[in-house]
């Protein structure tokens, strides 16, 4: 099934449609003690939509959605998507005035959100910060006491009424492929995050992708560890979902051992996310008391995976297909491995373009670069995004008037076509005129037998102007010292390459997305130095 072409549905309302009618009697979704199949999860859709109909909320108008991962959750966007509205997704670590601010920036209608999640209450966060948000009209609560200022799930949904349902079915007819359909924060690490505006042809071109890549069936059991509010928690996992007919397991927290135990009891056959999360599976003592013999699929979409990782994933785990692949919020999934890949393939690239996808490995003046040499990534393709919101100098700074996005990625093409990410560009650092790729290093130091996880950063150095430091993860009972990796370096990688500071830590700062907050790393270190 394709968006667009082919006949395939060419907006979500349509695919939703379409997946109802070939497997309304599957399960869609499981959730604790609510289980929907498909037919019953399109009527609950339709429903949330003519509850924000019957709010006033107009077609291509913004609801924001600040939750974590849930039954509801999926109802809620679908159901919006129904109404012809625009999400605009939270990220569910984020404080009350970064919410309010992404409420502000969006004028978003409608927040659906919750007030007991990992004992944090959205709506008093929200409320704490005094923020005017004169565009947002409606606060519901999907779970969790409901304050006054707010109204109940039930309450909310209780509100539409035929004519509403009605005009709920005209506006999913009506959407159409150019219609924006989401709007979708950067993690805002090293800066304001910018809105990535996708539309309903766009973004089904990465769920539908996703399950070409992957080969998602109907049968499939997903358990979604991948929070719902970043690209790949929703576009490769509801609506590539949905666009297989596949049954859907939120998870609103990973927890490694709640995770393994659902492995066995649900049998589930999808497990995709961001390394971290197989490392965990990996590191857990007691693994093997679970039965994990039902995974089938395995998928981890960071722009540094470490190679080591992909290769105990392997030898260890019982996925008969490993994914690598890059991703990015502003495209989808640009590249990946194919089933059938050998080990080498799969743990040292992220395989090749999708199809659809073209990409230019470019130096500093945009010109290409010989196949082995490091640049820039460049990418065109039906899924890159349409815009910043309301940003045009971003967005003429990322996207070029050919369709070409810069990615601020570095990466090198092999003579195969399989690209290898060696890091971002603002991370890399130079070293007595060498580049010194941290991605490159932390694989790296990751064939040492005592370290699970690593990050790497540039420092100032007097003599040489930058070096690199280390901070690792050590294995379980593991003995070695800070001087023990640094000598151990020196015999394996490059002068250059060696960290010339090690610093052994519990765990890694880490997003919500899994990735490794490097900012944090260069606070930590600028104090280390200070003191």
């Amino acid at each position: 099934m394709s968006a667009g072409g082919s006949g395939g549905p060419a907006t979500i309302p349509g695919l939703v449609a379409a997946t109802a009618d070939r497997f309304g009697d599957r399960l869609a979704v499981v959730d604790g003690d609510v289980a929907l199949t498909y037919a019953e999860l399109l009527d609950e859709a339709r429903t949330f939509g003519a509850g924000l109909v019957a709010a006033g909320v107009a077609p291509g108008e913004r609801v924001s959605m600040w939750a974590p991962n849930s039954a509801r959750w999926i109802v809620a966007v679908l159901g919006l998507w129904q109404a012809g509205a625009v999400l605009v997704p939270i990220n569910t670590r984020f404080k009350g005035a970064e919410a309010a601010d992404i409420l502000r920036r969006s004028g978003a209608r409608v927040l659906l959100t919750v007030t007991d999640f990992l004992g944090t209450d959205y709506v008093a966060l929200l409320r704490g910060t005094g923020a005017d948000l004169p565009e947002l009209a409606t606060v519901v609560v999907a779970d969790g006491p409901v304050p006054e200022v707010a109204e109940g799930w039930d309450a909310f949904t209780g509100r539409a009424t035929d004519e509403d349902r009605t005009e709920v079915e005209r506006r999913a007819a009506a959407v159409g492929p150019d219609d924006p359909s989401d709007i979708l924060f950067t993690s805002g690490t090293t800066g304001v995050p910018k809105g990535v505006v996708q539309t309903h042809g766009r973004t089904l071109r990465v769920a539908t992708d996703w399950v070409a890549m992957t080969g998602l069936t109907a049968g499939d059991r997903y358990l979604m560890v991948n929070p719902y509010f970043h690209m790949f928690g929703l576009k490769a996992g509801i609506l590539a979902s949905v666009a297989a007919g596949a049954t859907m397991y939120p998870e609103p927290v990973f927890d490694i051992d709640r995770a393994l135990a659902r492995v066995q009891s649900d049998r589930i056959t999808v497990l995709p996310g961001a390394p971290t999360i197989y490392q965990s599976i990996l590191d857990h003592p007691d693994r093997d008391r679970y039965d994990l013999s039902s995974l089938r699929v395995a998928v981890t979409g960071a722009a540094d995976i470490p190679m080591e990782l992909i290769r105990r994933v392997v030898d260890e785990l019982p996925f008969p297909t490993i994914i690598a692949g890059y991703g990015l919020t502003e495209g989808g999934t640009a590249t990946g491995t194919a089933p059938g890949d050998d080990v080498e393939t799969i743990a040292t690239t992220v395989g090749r373009p999708r199809p659809g996808f073209e990409l230019r490995i470019v130096d500093g003046e945009g010109r290409d670069v010989p196949d082995g040499e490091p640049g820039e990534i460049l990418l065109r393709g039906g899924s890159i995004m349409s815009h910043y919101l309301d940003d045009p100098d971003a967005t003429a700074q990322a996207l070029s008037a050919e369709g070409w996005l810069k990615t601020g990625d570095l990466g090198v093409l092999g003579a195969d076509g399989c690209l290898r990410i060696v890091g971002r560009a603002k991370d890399m650092f130079i070293v007595g005129g060498f580049n010194a790729y941290p991605a490159e290093i932390e694989n790296a130091l990751l064939r040492h037998p005592d370290i699970s996880q690593a990050a790497v950063i540039g420092i100032p150095d007097e003599r040489l102007g930058e070096v690199g430091m280390a901070f690792v993860v050590l294995r379980p009972g593991a003995t070695a010292t800070e001087a023990d990796i640094v000598a151990w370096s020196r015999e394996q990688m490059a002068n250059y390459k060696v960290p010339r500071a090690v610093e052994v830590v519990d765990e890694l700062p880490i997003n919500a997305t899994g990735k490794v907050v490097k900012e944090t790393l260069r606070e930590q270190a600028a104090r280390r130095r200070s003191g």
